[in-house]
């Protein structure tokens, strides 16, 4: 890959990261002789923050923007971030998320390298073949999605984090009445011209008194096929959706200074196909089936928050997971090896014990936020029919300890330690083997702070992706998969940067990683073409700037490039490259009432060896109006035009053609 054939952007970039500090510096001297204290800053005028104050490379997306974004898949909520990329994504099934060229793939709906993460329970199908990911869920059941890209943030969560988690937590009743005791709720409709889609979701909370609160929400979700660009149906075979999700969830506090809280949430959506292709991804005539999937979310969480010990801030959480894919080949006179591919049923049942204690405490001139924990987590894998995916179950113990100390208000020192052992036992229809094994892992991340609102940040990061229950009948059971991740960085934010009353933030993050002992990219039948150890690095850039007039632009970028490295020692591009990408928003908000924004989505062309992106550049469209008095206060009307321009293209990784033009309504009543 021609990796600085974007030398515009990074020029760019460098022209921007100089000018910043320039203005910090300026600004500085001028305020110097009047000791003025500015106080915290924060940075949130634009559509998005961008995390300045942090070493761990982290976007989360706010329940503002969620709506704002009007996404059908959670997997569309998130391409906005630098380093994510979407193999496919208009429907959950045949789609998945991709973060710095690791997670879903054209084989695999995910490669065990994102983690995903749904009100602290652990989703996730191995290898779950030409099926797509599991990420079977809607949009409107969530409040907040963090996204940490790499290693250095992924210790609290899991092992094997090559390309980053994913973390859901869906809304509260408090979300909808505030601080506002009784019944109230949200309706919500939306509509879509491309597909004739049409969502109704509907929110009901109740708060009796202020230590509880009960929501109940129903989506339904109905779409008919999709066109391209060209007007030509987009995987015609997979036919309509409608999938209908639903939420139940309440939190109640109680004890003195309210110290104790208890949370329930259980979350449900399901997907119905008839006569569709069992490989989602369209790359193989397979044959084809009835396809029925589930996915359920129940997760049960305590916490202890006594006041005035700060040693003190426990949390126990008991989740569970369900995702079932059922499938029944369509024609039964197909050889009884394609029937046992196509008939197969799969189930993955997840639960998961988590103990955690935050500690603020100081030693000397160091304030600690410890955070350290246990989890135990089980995890049963159905055996597929006639032996087409090994079944059986994973046990896993883990624990880890998380310690971000503050030294003044410069540098920032967190590393961080996981251990994890766990124990793999086949379905004794198929043998019962038993294969276990352990891992000790950590990461180191320090940040400096200038005085003048410029950090600079570096991060150092080892984890180990365990064996799974897939490769339990082959050597590949032997071997875990290893990465080592090292990333640099600097930021800035500032206030009255350009103009009084204007913030600029941006954070620029290079990262190198080499992950080896590979068990995920396999060549049938040349085991020597088989992928050993992949080389990737790559540049991440997010900005964003907003001025008291209301006028906003957010800026993300990637630019990145690999190698593969095969088992006969051939070194090659690395096939799952994602292709540079840039997005920017131009925003001009009037008020609380009105916001309106053109977003600019461009991905530069991939062309090495073999695999040929074309290079597109799509626009967007979008405006929320938010009535602030008179018959209308309490609706949100919000408008948009993606793909304003009808272009045919078709993303880098993705295995068929994008969206064309789509108009989106959405109409919402809070009462």
């Amino acid at each position: 890959m021609p990796f600085f054939s974007a030398r515009s952007l990074l020029r760019a970039t460098t022209a921007i990261l100089i000018a910043a500090p320039v203005c910090a510096l300026s600004q500085s001297e001028e305020t110097a002789g009047d000791d003025t204290y500015l106080g915290t800053i924060v940075l949130g005028e634009s559509k998005r923050d961008v995390a300045t104050d942090t070493a761990i490379p982290t976007t989360t997306i706010d329940e503002t923007e969620i709506k704002d974004r009007q996404a059908g898949t959670v997997a569309e909520l998130i391409d906005s971030v630098p380093g994510v990329t979407l193999v496919n994504g208009a429907t959950a099934a045949g789609s998945g998320i991709n973060i710095r060229g690791y997670g879903a793939n054209g084989t695999f709906g995910t490669d065990q390298k994102v983690l995903i993460q749904v009100d602290g329970a652990t989703k996730g199908s191995e290898e779950l073949y030409r099926i797509g990911t599991q990420l079977y869920t809607d949009p409107f059941l969530f409040r907040e999605v963090e996204v940490i890209r790499g290693t250095i943030g992924s210790f609290e969560y899991g092992s094997g984090v090559f390309g980053g988690v994913v973390r859901l937590e869906t809304i509260n009743a408090s979300d909808i009445l505030g601080d506002r005791l009784g019944f109230g709720g949200r309706q919500t409709f939306e509509f879509s011209s491309n597909g004739d889609g049409l969502t109704s979701s509907t929110i009901l909370g109740w708060q009796p008194d202020e230590n509880l609160e009960l929501l109940f929400n129903y989506t339904r979700r109905t779409l008919d096929v999709r066109t391209d660009g060209d007007g030509d149906d987009i995987n015609p075979a997979a036919g309509d959706l409608d999938d209908p999700s639903y939420l139940l969830k309440g939190r109640y506090t109680f004890g003195d200074g309210e110290a104790h809280a208890l949370t329930f949430s259980y979350s449900n959506t399901e997907q119905e196909q008839f006569d569709v292709p069992y490989d989602t991804f369209g790359l193989a005539n397979f044959g084809n089936v009835d396809r029925f999937i589930e996915n359920e979310v129940a997760s049960l969480r305590y916490n202890y928050n006594p006041v005035g010990n700060d040693l003190i801030n426990l949390d126990v959480e008991l989740t569970y997971s369900d995702e079932i894919v059922e499938s029944e080949a369509i024609d039964r006179t197909l050889p009884v090896f394609s029937l046992n591919l196509l008939d197969a049923d799969n189930r993955y049942q997840t639960t998961t014990l988590r103990l955690r204690n935050t500690a603020f405490f100081d030693t000397g001139t160091v304030q600690h936020e410890l955070r350290a924990g246990a989890e135990y987590i089980l995890r049963e894998r159905q055996d597929a029919s006639a032996g087409a995916a090994p079944g059986g179950e994973k046990e896993v113990f883990a624990v880890y300890l998380v310690d971000e100390m503050r030294i003044g208000e410069a540098w920032t020192i967190m590393p961080a330690l996981r251990f994890e052992t766990q124990n793999i036992t086949e379905d004794p229809v198929n043998g019962a083997a038993e294969f276990g094994d352990d891992a000790l892992m950590g990461g180191l991340s320090l940040r400096y702070a200038f005085d003048n609102g410029i950090s600079v940040f570096g991060s150092a990061a080892y984890t180990v992706n365990l064996p799974i229950v897939d490769d339990i009948e082959s050597d590949l059971i032997l071997q875990s998969e290893r990465a080592t991740t090292y990333e640099v960085g600097v930021a800035y934010e500032g206030l009255d940067v350009f103009d009084a009353g204007d913030t600029l933030a941006l954070k620029l993050n290079y990262y190198t990683q080499v992950s080896d002992s590979v068990t995920t990219i396999r060549a049938m039948g040349n085991p020597l073409a088989s992928v050993d150890q992949v080389d990737r690095d790559g540049f991440e850039l997010e900005a964003s700037y907003a001025r008291q007039s209301g006028f906003y632009v957010d800026l993300n970028a990637h630019i990145s490039e690999g190698e593969e490295t095969l088992l006969n020692g051939t070194v090659q591009d690395y096939r799952f490259n994602p292709a540079d990408a840039l997005r920017v928003t131009i925003g001009q908000r009037f008020g609380d009432m009105l916001d309106l924004s053109y977003e600019l989505v461009t991905q530069r062309r991939y062309d090495e060896g073999t695999d040929v992106a074309p290079g597109f550049g799509v626009s967007n469209l979008r405006a929320t109006y938010v009535p602030q008095r008179g018959l209308l206060e309490g609706t949100e009307i919000r408008f948009g035009i993606e793909n304003v321009f009808d272009k045919l293209y078709e993303p880098r990784l993705s295995t068929r053609n994008a969206t064309g033009r789509n108009f989106i309504l959405s109409l919402a009543a809070t009462f």
